[in-house]
């Protein structure tokens, strides 16, 4: 949109434009636009998403956004970037209907009358004078209860609540089977901070996850359809360099033992067989590990026993694709009249084995070494994934080629 389109839409229009676009187009799109529109444009979209936005305006602009913001989404969202990356806290949304347990049943409903006019009302929260929460009501309890009851006689006490500093992760580990469309979130001394919602907790966490695939093969989470090529470029070619890098090492691999394949032809035949079926095996392990540790079933203490499990599947779906891989080596050198034709068939199944151990082993600890690196598990691993298969693959079978025939 163009400047003069931006100023001249409300800003429910610009909701429906910026909430299409990755955090940093939309940022640049609100940039013409005043502070005031901005921060009620960011206000209607997932606090997610918001949240992002403004981290890509940059510090200044953020501060005049939050600045121009209603009291109550100003106060949320210093509050929100107060809480570490990644957690609850981040995704908070201001609680909009907090009650007091002295009050009656006929004041609650007149109070929640008048909220309904703004924001829609799933619960009420009843806090204590320190803000403590202390109880939950429905609206179903409240409009059956007699009017003159008090809401500590009729709520709900000790109310499932999140806590602002709790990893998304394990905070949709606790909510899977409760499925409440909005949770209550406390700090560490119980006070209510603000209010999630369930669709929000799990849609924050599936583009999470939809990302990684992306992140694999260095596709940015931020890119999305509608990001212009200029960007998506920008975003992708340094890791097609890197991937260029480190295919020239496998490519090395293979110029070693050129006067092998010259002496023996029929090697070059398997060397895409090897080599494919060496990375699917590294794919599988690779994928494997990082839902386990995006889910949070790699406890901390257990990595050894997944590197040793998917090992051990390596040496397994090793020796079975390897039977086959040498059994069809070995009809192609006989038809070609070879005198190595069951030596070669030997050797491709002991490359096949090999390869497929490496690349299960290297699968599991590329994530592994990145998370201990402080980098992002998931980013760009089948670059160096396939790298490690390549070298593993063509080089084991080449030097036992060439051990054999030299």
């Amino acid at each position: 949109m163009s400047t003069e389109h931006l100023q001249n839409h409300t800003p429910t229009d610009l909701v429906v434009h910026i909430s299409r676009l990755d955090p940093n187009q939309a940022a640049e799109e609100l940039e013409p636009v005043t502070d005031k529109m901005a921060a009620e444009v960011l206000s209607q979209i997932s606090p997610g998403q918001a949240e992002d936005v403004m981290l890509a305006m940059g510090e200044s602009r953020q501060a005049a956004v939050i600045a121009a913001a209603p009291a109550a989404n100003s106060q949320q969202w210093t509050t929100n970037f107060s809480c570490p990356e990644n957690t609850v806290g981040r995704l908070m949304e201001p609680p909009s209907a907090i009650f007091t347990p002295d009050i009656s049943v006929a004041e609650t409903i007149e109070q929640v009358r008048g909220l309904v006019k703004n924001t829609f009302v799933t619960y009420g929260f009843i806090v204590d004078e320190a803000g403590v929460l202390t109880g939950v009501i429905t609206m179903r309890d409240l409009l059956l209860a007699d009017r003159e009851a008090l809401l500590k006689d009729i709520m709900l006490r000790d109310p499932f609540a999140l806590q602002n500093d709790c990893d998304l992760i394990e905070a949709m580990k606790l909510v899977v089977n409760r499925h409440y469309p909005v949770y209550p979130v406390c700090d560490s001394a119980g006070k209510l901070v603000g209010t999630v919602r369930g669709r929000v907790l799990f849609e924050h966490q599936a583009f999470e996850i939809s990302a990684q695939v992306g992140s694999m093969v260095g596709v940015e989470k931020e890119e999305r359809l509608s990001t212009p090529w200029q960007t998506s470029l920008r975003y992708r070619h340094p890791w097609l360099q890197l991937n260029l890098l480190t295919a020239f090492v496998a490519a090395a691999v293979v110029g070693f033992f050129q006067s092998t394949i010259d002496q023996m032809v029929v090697l070059a035949m398997f060397l895409p067989v090897l080599a494919g079926q060496s990375g699917n095996t590294g794919c599988q392990s690779l994928a494997v590990t990082l839902r386990g540790l995006t889910l949070g079933d790699l406890k901390s203490g257990k990595e050894r026993r997944l590197v040793m499990k998917e090992g051990l599947l390596g040496l397994f779906n090793g020796i079975l694709v390897g039977i086959t891989a040498g059994i069809g080596m070995f009809v192609v050198a006989w038809m070609q009249g070879n005198v190595y034709a069951l030596v070669l068939a030997v050797i491709v199944f002991i490359a096949m084995v090999g390869s497929c151990i490496i690349s299960g082993i290297a699968g599991s600890i590329i994530p592994l070494a990145l998370r201990r690196l402080g980098a992002d598990p998931a980013t760009a691993s089948s670059i160096f994934l396939t790298t490690i298969t390549d070298v593993a693959s063509m080089g084991l079978f080449l030097w036992l080629a060439w051990m054999a025939i030299r």
